[in-house]
């Protein structure tokens, strides 16, 4: 062991009688070095604790093998699967992510961009934030000559890519599944209608009311945040309506949660009287005493797939620009906050 506690590729050299550059092409598996002498020098530089310097690869192959993950909150199930699929696609590749979040401010997402680019990083994954309003911060990540694939939340950028789930058929979906229980006067908790993804998800609710013969009334719709507080306060307004909804599709799980027990305070019966789907799939939705339906995102596979986007970007040797729009199908997960069928069986 050397002094200073870094053993280098001339040590190893030395070590086994062979010149540095072998050592090198042997560490970075070259195919012209033999199988044996690879092996050889592996088990050297094992023995030896020898740490490759990531930053004099980089260097030299032009890659980091860092990427960026900026997300709103880490602490949400459904960003957190995304992450870990970006991970379990990238990692046999020697790639590994840095995450960073937003709280939802734009100017932080700007300053993570800007840092992670500083980082040298070979590409960027985001959901935007519920306050990004322009896109100079990503056409900066492409002059860069960084890939960027947005996932989840997006804006219309240019080169770059996006994985997304279609909102439409599953706000469609949610709304026509109620529609099917019986529930004649449906309210929505949209969410921020800013944000493309809600904007989607209330166009396929409104489509789905029209298609089944029912005229939207936008007293029926209210504008949330992903919250349980904000879901109890809607229900609250709901509920001081003349003429009452008999059921929401609602946007979000959080407020669909906090819909349910509001309503439950009130004396409603779920879903007898008034029938609720949520949102996202959050683990909790099926763990509950009464089980929320919910759309389920698919975030695993919408994490593989942005990661999959992203090598054939980067590994393009043509170095052209790979623009690609995933679109996923969603699936609602009926449960018992909206099954009225249930209640049928019990009664038999």
């Amino acid at each position: 062991m050397k002094e200073n506690g870094k053993v280098t590729i001339y040590d190893i050299s030395k070590k086994l009688n062979i010149s540095a550059a072998t050592v090198s092409r042997a560490l970075n598996n070259n195919p012209k070095i033999s199988i044996k002498t690879r092996e050889l020098v592996f088990a050297a530089a094992k023995e030896m604790n020898y740490k490759q310097n990531r930053l004099a690869q980089a260097l030299k192959s032009g890659k980091s093998k860092n990427v960026g993950v900026i997300v709103p909150y880490i602490n949400r199930n459904f960003f957190s699967s995304i992450i870990r699929g970006i991970e379990e696609e990238l990692g046999p590749h020697g790639y590994h992510v840095i995450i960073c979040q937003t709280h939802e401010q734009m100017e932080t997402e700007i300053e993570q961009i800007n840092t992670l680019l500083n980082t040298q990083v070979d590409g960027i994954f985001m959901s935007i934030s519920k306050s990004t309003n322009n896109t100079e911060h990503f056409k900066k990540v492409l002059k860069e000559g960084k890939c960027l694939v947005f996932f989840d939340r997006k804006m219309d950028v240019p080169g770059v890519s996006s994985v997304v789930i279609d909102d439409f058929k599953a706000g469609y979906m949610a709304t026509s599944h109620l529609i099917s229980q019986g529930c004649r006067r449906i309210a929505h908790f949209a969410g921020d209608l800013n944000l493309e993804i809600y904007k989607n998800r209330h166009e396929g609710y409104l489509s789905a009311l029209k298609e089944h013969g029912f005229k939207p009334n936008p007293d029926y719709v209210f504008r949330t945040l992903s919250s349980i507080e904000s879901g109890a306060a809607a229900a609250r307004k709901m509920w001081e309506l003349k003429e009452k909804p008999d059921g929401v599709f609602s946007a979000s799980d959080y407020t669909a949660l906090g819909a349910i027990q509001e309503l439950r305070k009130m004396g409603v019966r779920i879903p007898e009287d008034f029938c609720i789907s949520g949102f996202s799939n959050e683990p909790f939705t099926k763990y509950m005493e009464m089980p929320i339906s919910s759309v389920d995102q698919t975030p695993l596979r919408m994490g593989k797939i942005a990661a999959q986007v992203f090598l054939e970007q980067v590994d393009s040797t043509e170095k052209l620009t790979i623009e690609k729009k995933v679109v996923l199908s969603p699936e609602l997960m009926v449960r018992n906050s909206s099954d009225r069928s249930l209640l049928k069986v019990a009664g038999e």
